[in-house]
């Protein structure tokens, strides 16, 4: 258990909300939906996997759904997505780096959640990684798609795990301030994004031969 709480500014919460809902948005728009399939898609993904997590750790009503902002932040991104969806293929790179940083921290937050709420470290660290990719698996879901996480491919969920293994060892294995270990972690989770698109690193199809005869 940590010492002393660690909590990211709100702000880093709702703009990682509001970046999440968005993909859902466009995805939505991808898809052909309507306002309402575009707003449920928007509300999965940036929720997501924060509902995920606070179900798992048994929390009762999540925070999430306590403060209005974060619906606003996702209500917010669902309108980015709807009207400005065509646009944003122009701004492909800014969303690789918005995404790849909201992977790193909600990646961080969940398993600071974990860690404060005393769980095993293992225990932790996975609740992190379901609160980075949750909400995209349950747009992938929703949207009739086979999940990401599923398919070989650039590092996603791999990148999270990253960056929840370096937060929980600097902040509770080495004692580092939580502050500080946070910081180190997105950066892991986010550079680990990049570098797996940049490099083109994929993860391998792990065939029939490979698991007996």
């Amino acid at each position: 258990m940590l010492e002393k709480p660690f909590d990211l500014p709100i702000a880093f919460h709702l703009a990682a909300t509001f970046l999440l809902a968005g993909t859902g948005a466009l995805e939505g728009v991808r898809k052909r939906y309507d306002v309402v399939g575009i707003t449920v898609l928007a509300l999965f993904t940036g929720l997501g996997g924060a509902l995920a997590r606070d179900a798992i750790l048994g929390s009762g009503l999540s925070p999430v759904l306590k403060d209005e902002r974060y619906l606003a932040a996702v209500l917010a991104g669902a309108i980015a997505g709807t009207f400005f969806g065509r646009r944003l293929h122009r701004l492909r790179l800014l969303i690789l780096l918005a995404d790849a940083a909201a992977l790193g921290i909600y990646g961080v937050v969940g398993t600071q959640k974990g860690l404060v709420a005393s769980v095993p470290v293992l225990t932790a660290i996975l609740l992190g990684v379901v609160n980075a990719v949750g909400g995209g698996v349950l747009r992938d879901v929703l949207a009739r798609e086979e999940p990401l996480i599923f398919k070989p491919g650039q590092f996603y969920a791999l990148a999270a795990l990253f960056g929840c293994v370096v937060f929980a060892a600097l902040a509770h294995g080495l004692h580092l301030h939580a502050n500080v270990a946070a910081v180190t972690a997105i950066a892991v989770a986010f550079g680990a994004r990049l570098l797996s698109l940049r490099l083109r690193w994929t993860t391998a199809v792990l065939e029939n031969g490979d698991i007996g005869p």
